[in-house]
């Protein structure tokens, strides 16, 4: 439904195509509207920032204030994998997420508990995986299995989910770093508006013509 790393390419592409001009632009997904604030440098977009929006619980479908907390069992959900009791914090992005702590994210075995938790009955359109490693009250490590793709570099819809499931469960603060393969993200979950918001570079790594 939304990608929020894939948005602000998108953005980065059309500012710099000529085919938008302003700084602060929209742009429509299958999860709504969202709005997009470019960081330009020299004509060119360094960096941008997205409004994602309210984060909702997955599974009451309800949006989550800021100011939430993880009493409301029904985000959570225990899943038994070979033999392993897995505690999950499930939010939504406009696309599911599942979110669980692990002691060492580098070392963990995603390849054999990515694909089981993506299929698991409580996620009947499947989900994204995050799994997050603490590192302070302002900064969480998180590798990533995506529904339909396996493990992927990065992901900001994931990056989002996982600083507000952090919040809920008191771990992180409202504004965080994401550390992921591909880079950092800066989320802040803002108590002005109970929006969402990501910012991360976009980068051109090559051209082509067809």
């Amino acid at each position: 439904q939304m990608c929020g790393n894939g948005i602000r390419c998108v953005a980065k592409l059309a500012y710099e195509l000529g085919l938008i001009c302003e700084e602060i632009t929209t742009i429509e997904t299958l999860s709504g509207i969202k709005t997009l604030k470019l960081n330009i440098v020299n004509g060119k977009v360094k960096t941008v920032e997205v409004d994602m929006g309210a984060p909702i619980l997955e599974a009451t479908k309800i949006p989550v204030s800021s100011s939430a907390k993880i009493e409301d069992k029904k985000v959570k959900a225990e899943v038994k994998v070979k033999n392993k009791k897995i505690e999950l914090t499930c939010v939504s992005m406009g696309n599911p997420h599942a979110i669980t702590i692990v002691e060492n994210v580098k070392d963990f075995d995603i390849n054999k508990y990515g694909p089981i938790l993506e299929c698991d009955k409580h996620f009947p359109r499947k989900a994204n995986i995050e799994f997050i490693e603490l590192v302070d009250k302002n900064k969480i490590k998180m590798r990533v299995w995506e529904r339909g793709a396996g493990e992927t570099l990065a992901c900001g819809t994931g990056a989002c989910a996982s600083a507000v499931a952090c919040n809920l469960n008191g771990y992180i603060e409202k504004q965080s770093t994401v550390e992921l393969l591909g880079g950092n993200l800066q989320i802040e979950w803002s108590e002005k508006d109970n929006h969402v918001y990501m910012t991360g570079s976009a980068t051109t790594v090559f051209e082509g013509e067809l």
